[in-house]
């Protein structure tokens, strides 16, 4: 399911600063990334369902572009060179890629068609949620 939405940088490096929420949305992914279980990403579970979780312009990248990605991620993630990404790594990828959309995006509001479950979409629902409980004594 898709929405729009607008979203900013601060909203989104606030998302990512809110430890308890940007931890538990990272774990949850994990967990549905690692389809064997055995508690890392393979190279193949990230190629295969990484997309998923990402926007629409993953779609639209030919295969060569997505295996250039995927080896400059594992190149820069894989920190203990183990073929495989664990979820430490995981967390560090998925705080730096949110970081650089927020800096991508600045501070100005955008609207942008996000995916239910995307990133972004997380940090717009908490954003959300933060002003409703600010304004609800």
């Amino acid at each position: 399911m898709s929405s729009v939405a607008f979203v900013d940088g601060p909203t989104v490096v606030e998302f990512v600063n809110d430890a308890h929420v940007f931890e538990k949305w990272v774990n949850d992914k994990f967990k549905t990334l690692d389809a064997d279980g055995d508690g890392v990403l393979s190279r193949d579970e990230l190629q295969k369902r990484f997309g998923k979780l990402s926007s629409m312009e993953f779609e639209l990248q030919s295969k060569e572009e997505i295996t250039n990605l995927y080896d400059a991620l594992f190149d820069k993630f894989d920190v203990d060179r183990s073929g495989t990404i664990d979820p430490h790594e995981f967390r560090e990828l998925m705080k730096e890629i949110l970081l650089a959309k927020a800096r991508g995006i600045g501070n100005s509001p955008v609207c942008i068609i996000l995916q239910g479950d995307s990133l972004l979409m997380r940090a717009v629902q908490r954003a959300a949620a933060a002003n409703n409980n600010n304004n609800h004594p």
